[in-house]
């Protein structure tokens, strides 16, 4: 049996995106992607988030926001980068591992001007799905990926 592809998503706060990519990938592609999210500066897991995943039939209520150095001893083959802030200051990965960049969104800064729930929900729905379909293309997209 060939061994699952380590995958981190790495994030800012590993509060939205990179949890949402992690639900998205244990979900889809779980017998082919070990994933795991953390954050360059956690911030706690955002039930905005949780919320829309739940919707698409995604519990993430049990992940939890963690550090990029709580993860430190698990060797990687790739770290997917999902914002431009943890891509500026993405840690240095020892050996074979590979860093990709994939920005998506910031739903909680965009839902800052949402006039109601509903509103702000619409942005973590559209990144949601997004976030779905790039995690659809895994592994594949990142091995073509030069």
């Amino acid at each position: 049996m060939k061994e699952r592809l380590k995958i981190l998503f790495l994030c800012t706060g590993n509060s939205c995106r990179s949890q949402m990519a992690e639900g998205w990938a244990r979900h889809l592609k779980g017998d082919v992607i070990k994933a795991y999210s953390a954050g360059i500066e956690p911030h706690g897991m955002d039930p905005l988030a949780v919320k829309v995943m739940a919707e698409a039939g995604v519990d993430i209520s049990r992940q939890r926001s963690k550090h990029v150095e709580d993860l430190k001893d698990v060797v990687f083959d790739y770290v997917v980068t999902v914002c431009d802030q943890a891509r500026e200051s993405c840690p240095l990965f020892p050996g074979k591992t590979k860093v990709v960049h994939v920005g998506f969104d910031d739903p909680p800064r965009l839902a800052r001007t949402a006039k109601t729930e509903d509103e702000a929900l619409e942005h973590y729905r559209r990144v949601r799905d997004e976030i779905r379909t790039f995690v659809e293309t895994l592994p594949n997209r990142l091995t073509t990926d030069k």
